[in-house]
């Protein structure tokens, strides 16, 4: 079979992937990696609400009162008050006129691409775009271009000679989801007024994470209403699942009644809503979660760059150390598996071809000891196993 030849290639080339059974333990940081206590630095819990008591509580209680599922589309059945109530608190946390849920942060992009913008219409994209947004781009029949990574004068170089379109809209990453760096916002804005273009930032990993309140990107930078169209989830900071868009109450309007990946899904349920609740209202309160992460994050970033690896972000809980070949990142990972260390090889077509890496994210519940032990297993790593090359810049 054709497949079998394909996962032949895969192994061959150091790119089959394996699921893991993983199970968080107790929120400190930790978790059962196929068995194994291991200090978990993989996942998007940035803020350790899944695992809040509170949370749990929330979901737990709307479960009781509503049942497990949503039993329909928003559309017929699937709507309740807690449902609305996330989508008025969404709106009033990332300061819009309205908000919308979907069920996924990848449905979410796929909804406003498709809906917003479609044949005769532009899309200008950063070239290391989510992959949600990639598949948008590709089903919402506008003529898409690619402009390279958060440069602005390739962007502005893109404007200029694509002109003529109907609709114009730039959309970027708000926080690179591999690299943990931040899209240059400010640029991106200015360039958008001088030639009358929309703008889409996707905040899946900036939501929580970013801003004196955690509102995103456009707090980050002092952008309050230069944004036309906010993506966000509820699967990484915010601790639950789901997606969902802020906007103009038009545009919210207008997705409600065309975006397809809403009219024909059924709603989120009931649990997961009311967690989701729950975890904004926390991000609304307590900043001292994100400045912890912030200052373990520059510290690990100064750390590793010390020792010699090449490490991108340092502003955000995400850095990713550039190996370069998938069997070096695949090395790199299993050294810091025999340190307890979980973080998988992350290889193309997740990273361009030659950017394999491991992508460390930190969570709030990790402590200044835990930063010790990864720096120390880095330490030993680079200096005791000659199989473990450090690309130069």
């Amino acid at each position: 079979m054709i497949w079998e030849q394909e996962l032949a290639a895969l192994k061959e080339n150091g790119l089959y992937r394996q699921l893991q059974s993983v199970e968080t333990l107790n929120g400190n940081g930790q978790a059962l990696v196929n068995g194994q206590k291991m200090l978990m630095f993989a996942s998007n819990n940035y803020l350790g609400l899944a695992q809040d008591q509170r949370v749990i509580e929330a979901s737990i209680q709307a479960t009781e009162r509503f049942g497990t599922g949503s039993t329909g589309s928003r559309l017929t059945t699937g709507h309740s008050i807690i449902h609305e109530k996330l989508e008025t608190k969404l709106a009033q946390f990332k300061q819009t006129e309205a908000a919308i849920l979907l069920n996924t942060g990848y449905m979410a992009n796929m909804a406003a691409l498709t809906t917003i913008v479609g044949k005769g219409d532009l899309i200008l994209s950063d070239e290391v775009n989510h992959a949600s947004i990639i598949d948008g781009c590709r089903l919402s029949r506008a003529e898409t271009v690619i402009y390279s990574h958060a440069d602005l004068d390739d962007l502005e170089v893109k404007l200029q000679s694509n002109r003529g379109f109907k609709r114009t809209l730039i959309v970027t990453d708000g926080v690179f989801s591999m690299d943990g760096d931040i899209a240059p916002l400010p640029g991106i804005v200015d360039l958008a007024e001088r030639y009358g273009a929309l703008i889409m930032v996707d905040d899946a990993h900036a939501t929580g994470v970013l801003g004196k309140d955690g509102r995103g990107t456009s707090e980050h930078f002092g952008l309050k209403g230069k944004v036309d169209i906010e993506m966000g989830t509820l699967s990484k900071a915010i601790g639950a699942e789901g997606g969902f868009l802020a906007g103009s109450r038009s545009l919210i309007d207008f997705i409600l009644n065309k975006a397809r990946p809403f009219i024909f899904s059924t709603a989120l349920s009931p649990g997961v809503v009311a967690g989701a609740l729950a975890a904004v209202d926390i991000i609304m309160t307590e900043p001292e979660r994100r400045e912890h992460l912030q200052c373990m994050s520059r510290r690990l970033y100064e750390e590793l760059t010390y020792l010699g690896y090449t490490v991108t972000g340092g502003e955000t809980p995400i850095l990713g150390i550039i190996c370069g070949k998938p069997e070096q990142a695949t090395l790199l990972s299993k050294e810091l598996h025999k340190y307890g260390i979980y973080a998988p090889a992350i290889r193309p077509p997740t990273v361009p071809i030659g950017t394999s890496r491991i992508r460390l994210t930190l969570m709030a519940q990790h402590q200044e000891t835990h930063m010790d032990h990864v720096i120390c297993a880095f330490k030993a790593i680079i200096f005791n196993n000659r199989d473990i090359t450090v690309p130069i810049e």
